[in-house]
């Protein structure tokens, strides 16, 4: 079957949509922020390089350490183009313009999303090449995406499908609207394990699923994805192996698609790759393929850019490392104001569920900052709970924190930090250079 005329790739977002981000009103929408700053624009404000803790600024408050992010942006862009690996960054992580923007001009080949809500945050800021890692099944959704396909030649999506129910519904949902579309919607089969997430269970699921989207001329098969960090939860030799186990599969499938020359492309996409295995992934989809077969490996590594004090801290494969340049580094810090002792070894810092990130690893106490400009690190302290506004700090012996210092959290799980602020001051050192405005 002859292919359609691949689209040219062109990796853009519109720079003029994010600059106007610049350009918006400060208020009492925005928490944390100086009083001061109220009634000011973004850039103005930036502009001042104010001091976090000596010009206004109120608990709770998390920032963005520019130096680390400029890092592990660099990091990660260098060993893709290293590796021979695309990146498509997971942009739901921080659904931050601004930060796209830094990804896609460090070479990232898209990005990626979950849902039509972020997918619409997107095409709002014109991102080009949009690779949809889930299912898509809803009517409004399936005619908002053809009409953004119809209006701009330029714009590249392509979704998950993993089963032939699935693609039957897209087929029937397609077909009936009108105007007829005038580009089929592209397809990557979703592979998965019983037990795991979304995907085909099998080798045969993912098959029919392939050949009933080679059926429907509204649809169009570009690829084989999966994803593989809900597999295991450690990075164990054992884990390690299910790992390529998985990929050992994702290469078996994507082959056997080829062979039944169910592509409708002259480039394969074969894409995976989270922020904890994204090594494994990069060695197995860039092993040979059969002659004939011109694949594009494809990473979709979202937290790396922020990192963490937790959770990819342990799992990240350049924290395995020795390569001490590589390791990322955390860019994500709360900080909480001391406001009750009520008993020994217990401090009640105001910042809470709505402020950090819980629900993979407990915030880690770091560091204590007074009013008088001293700072000390502070050493065995733990946060045993959270509540709606509070973090409970067990202190060890001989840490020295008052009522109304400034405690630095460390944060575990980037995707929900950011969700819980708009916007967030960018620092380096205690000056604030920038803010990063989020969508959720």
């Amino acid at each position: 079957m002859p292919h359609p005329a691949p689209i040219e790739h062109i990796n853009k977002i519109d720079r003029n949509a994010v600059r106007a981000l610049a350009s918006e009103r400060i208020d009492w929408r925005f928490k944390g922020l100086p009083v001061s700053a109220e009634g000011s624009t973004v850039a103005d404000v930036a502009a001042r390089r104010l001091n976090v803790f000596d010009d206004g600024f109120v608990g709770p408050l998390m920032t963005i350490d520019a130096d680390a992010l400029d890092h592990n942006v660099e990091v990660l862009a260098k060993w893709c183009a290293e590796r021979g690996v695309e990146l498509a960054p997971h942009a739901k992580t921080t659904m931050a313009p601004q930060l796209w923007e830094r990804q896609l001009d460090a070479g990232s080949w898209g990005l990626t999303a979950a849902n039509t809500a972020q997918l619409r945050v997107y095409r709002q800021f014109g991102v080009s090449t949009v690779l949809f890692a889930n299912e898509l099944v809803d009517a409004p959704s399936l005619r908002w995406v053809t009409e953004e396909l119809d209006r701009d030649p330029s714009y590249r999506f392509s979704c998950f499908a993993d089963s032939p129910e699935v693609v039957e519904r897209m087929h029937e949902i397609l077909t009936a609207l009108e105007p007829t579309p005038s580009r089929p919607v592209e397809v990557i089969v979703e592979l998965g394990r019983t037990g795991g997430r979304a995907g085909a269970r099998t080798t045969e699921a993912a098959l029919a699923t392939a050949r009933a989207v080679h059926a429907s001329p509204a649809l169009r098969l570009v690829g084989v994805g999966g994803y593989e960090g809900v597999l295991v939860n450690d990075p164990s030799p054992y884990s390690l192996s299910v790992i390529d186990d998985f990929l050992n599969r994702l290469r078996e499938v994507t082959t056997l698609l080829h062979d039944e020359d169910l592509f409708e492309t002259d480039t394969i996409v074969v894409t995976a790759g989270g922020s904890c295995f994204f090594d494994q992934v990069a060695d197995m989809l860039t092993r040979p393929w059969k002659p004939g077969m011109n694949v594009l490996p494809v990473l979709r590594s979202g937290c790396y850019i922020a990192h963490d004090d937790g959770f990819y801290r342990w799992m990240s494969p350049f924290s395995r490392e020795d390569d001490t340049e590589r390791k990322l580094r955390p860019a994500l810090h709360a900080w909480g104001r001391v406001t009750s002792m009520p008993e020994p070894g217990l401090a009640l810092i105001t910042a809470g569920k709505r402020d950090l990130s819980f629900d993979a690893w407990l915030p880690e106490p770091q560091a204590v900052r007074r009013d008088d400009g001293t700072t000390h690190e502070l050493r065995g302290c733990v946060v045993n709970a959270v509540n709606d506004q509070h973090a409970f700090v067990r202190l060890a012996p001989g840490n020295d924190v008052q009522i109304g210092d400034w405690v630095r959290l460390g944060l575990a799980f980037p995707c929900t930090a950011f969700d819980k602020w708009q916007l967030i001051p960018v620092t380096r050192s205690e000056i604030v250079v920038g803010f990063v405005r989020t969508f959720f």
